[in-house]
């Protein structure tokens, strides 16, 4: 009560003086309080600020940990995640996608200004020869957030579209170069497109826009993996990577295609182009990757065809871990999976590989490889996708 008298109080006005064994002076000092009225703001719209908010330098830390619970609690039902499931799913659909790998997503804006990284998480988006093929994706946008979000809005239906179109198995290469070049397509006709239309596709929040109306300097990163019953299908375009643990072992399932890898450099300077060092190894000087999505003012130097690897399946496999560079910057591929493993392992101890239970332990692994990430001083978005690929062998046990 003192701290709000002082608060109401000025300098200038009297100090009242009330006996507070009676019931008129309990009124008087009731009078004396403010009239608080506490509003709260629509949910869509406080989540929609949250996520354009830039933290200050004095609050970063805790504002980060904010996001980071908040995208916790999100995440907490594998039925209610959103990217898993539409809100429109029926309860047919809730069950066919029931059979799905628990997952884990953590996605932070970090030390940078602007959040230009983007997931897609899609159980069950195929169906074929009677199995469940599922997407997972992580994109890390640079320039600006439009084309990683375009992939995320996109790619999975690109890639569902050529799958199901496949002959065989063994086109696997073929059909997932095919979608990242028809991903590629689709981002430069909407750049070189000033209509109306375009840009209301892009968020109100989009600097680019202001910028130049064609965005030609915008591009973004893309791992992606179809997870099938009997294989890892991994397509990647630019330096974030898929790591596969088996055993405890970790196998990196992408290569990062880096200015200065000795296959990349030369393909660039066949194509006419330079790697300056600035900061690092940079295409013409200006971006420190290779390959991407977009960028159509660096092409042919900077290409958006992807390397792919198809893994199979077996049983020491324990998890996939997709992650920007946020992560890999600062955390190597035998840490983030030893993290993730002591995640799924403890859960598997602690309640029997409970359905509920390990999907929680993908969320934790995601958040503490995020943490480690932050507290490691990473200066780039952290987005980590986990995905729990143990075989269960019956209702009660994981292997």
């Amino acid at each position: 009560m003192a701290g709000i008298c002082c608060g109401v109080v000025g300098e200038s006005e009297p100090t009242v003086t009330v006996d507070s064994s009676t019931r008129a002076s309990l009124r008087r000092r009731l009078d004396l309080l403010p009239s608080i009225k506490i509003v709260a703001p629509p949910l869509e719209s406080s989540r929609k600020r949250q996520k354009r908010e830039t933290p200050s330098p004095a609050s970063g830390n805790q504002d980060l940990e904010s996001n980071v619970r908040s995208d916790r609690k999100a995440r907490s039902s594998p039925v209610k995640n959103s990217n898993s499931i539409p809100s429109s799913a029926t309860e047919a659909e809730s069950s066919f996608v029931s059979d799905a790998p628990k997952i884990g997503t953590t996605s932070v804006c970090g030390r940078r200004r602007d959040m230009e990284d983007a997931v897609s998480v899609h159980h069950s988006l195929i169906h074929k020869n009677s199995e469940n093929l599922h997407f997972y994706g992580v994109f890390d946008g640079h320039g600006c957030s439009h084309v990683a979000e375009k992939c995320r809005e996109r790619l999975h239906e690109i890639v569902k579209h050529e799958v199901e179109a496949m002959a065989s198995d063994n086109e696997w290469k073929e059909t997932m170069a095919k979608s990242f070049q028809k991903m590629d397509r689709e981002v430069s006709q909407r750049d070189s497109n000033n209509g109306a239309a375009s840009r209301n596709s892009v968020k109100s929040s989009c600097r680019c826009e202001l910028q130049s109306p064609q965005c030609d300097a915008v591009g973004s990163t893309a791992v992606v993996s179809v997870v099938t019953p009997e294989k890892i299908v991994v397509s990647n375009c630019g330096d974030s990577r898929a790591v596969l643990c088996r055993n405890g072992v970790a196998i990196p399932l992408s290569s990062d295609h880096k200015p200065d890898r000795p296959d990349e450099l030369i393909r660039i300077q066949q194509a006419g182009g330079r790697v300056i060092y600035w900061d690092g190894a940079r295409v013409l000087g200006v971006l420190a990757m290779s390959r991407a999505i977009g960028d159509n003012y660096l092409k042919p130097y900077v290409i958006p065809d992807p390397e792919v690897t198809v893994t199979d399946r077996t049983d020491d496999d324990e998890c996939l871990i997709l992650a920007s560079d946020g992560l890999w910057d600062v955390v190597t591929n035998e840490t983030a999976c030893g993290v993730a493993r002591m995640c799924l392992q403890g859960a598997a101890a602690a309640d029997g590989g409970d359905s509920d239970t390990v999907h929680n332990a993908c969320s934790d692994a995601s958040l503490l490889l995020t943490k480690l990430a932050l507290a490691r001083q990473s200066s780039d978005n952290v987005s980590v996708v986990v995905v729990d690929l143990r075989k269960r062998r019956s209702n009660n046990q994981v292997s």
